[in-house]
This record gives structure tokens, C-alpha cells and sequence, in this order.
């Protein structure tokens, strides 16, 4: 079901099911459906970055936080968890992984976490921590404009986080980093089962 995942409107019959995953230490009872990005549960790349995020800058108190292509919610609803205090910020172009996150959200009893299109995101939002899956697929020219827009919303302090395959470019997409902003470091920061974790950090 990849082929639909960064479809706006999925035209496949929405078949929802109960999805039981753990995350930041707390078994969820979620809901999940098809033609989203790894309905059926956590992805391999997913998972490497969240049992990574001691390995990665922390964000601030009260932190505005991102995850860039929701899906159905791992990565906002464990920014949720573990930071009560942040606003998570669970952003994706699937109208129905949106409504994944908002009712997974819901579940969890989480009140810190707000859906939207990428289109509804305030133009002056500015983010203390960006952290993503990012959508490989949608092509290398997609990809790079996305990460301009996005990398550009960070705060001077702030830091984001990738989870890239090697398999699928990550070194390359590495360097293309480093180069795009030069007054901030990137590197890898961590690495398991083919995954790479890229951090951006603070301004310089």
C-alpha cells in the first residue's frame, strides 16, 4: 500500500483495525487502516529512531515539536509521551493519516498534540525539534524542497532528525544537507539495521 501513502486523498476503501503497539514505555491501544504508510504497525526505519532518541539532541522545555509525515502517529504520539510539556505538531498530506494521529492521539489521552495539513501549519511556526520518517519516495526533487521548507522553520537553536535507509540515500542526502546549511552541522548521529539517524543541529 506504499503506492498511496503520500496521496492526499487515498482512494482505497478505508479498512480500519485495531493496531496495539508500545510506545515510550506504555502499550496503546490504537486504530490503523489501510493505504497508510506502515498501517499493520511500527516501521523497521520508525523504530530505529524512536529506541534512538536518547542519542539525539533533547528538545528545550515547553518545545514546539514536528514529526514531518505522521502517518498514523508513532513518532508525534511518543514526542507527546515524553514531553507533556511540548506542543507536538503531527503534520502529513494523507487526510486519513491524519485522522489516524487525531483519534490515536485521543486514545492515549494525549492532549498535546495538534493534526493538520501541511498547508494549515502557520506560516511564522518556528520548531525546536523536527523529528521524521521522511517520505523517500516521493522523489529526490520533492524531497529536497520539502526539507528546505521545513529546515528553514527551525529555530536557531533547533535541531531535527531523520531516520534515512543507507540503502536509500542516506549519506548522499547527508552531505546534500551540509551543504544546503552550512551554518549548522549535520551528521549521523546514530545507526542500526541499515538506518541511519541524521541529525541537523543548532546554528553555529
Amino acid at each position: 500500500m506504499d503506492e498511496h501513502y503520500f496521496s492526499p486523498s487515498p482512494q482505497t476503501e478505508d479498512r480500519r483495525f485495531p493496531l496495539r503497539v508500545r510506545l515510550a514505555g506504555r502499550d496503546l491501544d490504537l486504530v490503523s487502516s489501510s493505504s497508510v504508510f506502515s498501517g499493520r504497525g511500527l516501521d523497521k526505519a520508525t523504530a530505529v529512531l524512536l529506541d534512538r532518541l536518547d542519542e539525539i539532541t533533547a528538545p528545550p522545555a515547553g518545545a514546539t515539536i514536528v514529526d514531518l509525515g505522521c502517518g498514523w502517529g508513532p513518532i508525534a504520539l511518543t514526542a507527546a509521551l515524553l514531553h507533556p510539556d511540548a506542543q507536538v505538531w503531527a503534520v502529513d498530506v494523507s487526510s486519513r493519516a491524519r485522522e489516524l494521529t487525531a483519534e490515536n492521539a485521543q486514545r492515549a489521552g494525549l492532549e498535546n498534540v495538534r493534526v493538520l495539513a501541511p498547508e494549515e501549519v502557520p506560516e511564522d511556526l518556528v520548531v525546536d525539534a523536527l523529528w521524521s520518517n521522511p517520505p523517500i519516495r516521493i522523489g529526490k526533487q520533492a524531497l529536497h524542497a520539502l526539507l528546505r521548507e521545513w529546515t528553514a522553520r527551525l529555530a536557531p537553536h533547533g535541531t531535527a532528525d531523520l531516520v534515512v535507509g543507507k540503502n536509500l540515500g542516506a549519506d548522499p542526502l547527508a552531505r546534500w544537507l551540509g551543504e544546503q546549511l552550512p551554518e549548522r552541522e549535520v551528521g549521523k548521529v546514530a545507526s542500526a539495521k541499515g538506518f541511519r539517524v541524521l541529525e541537523i543541529g543548532p546554528e553555529a
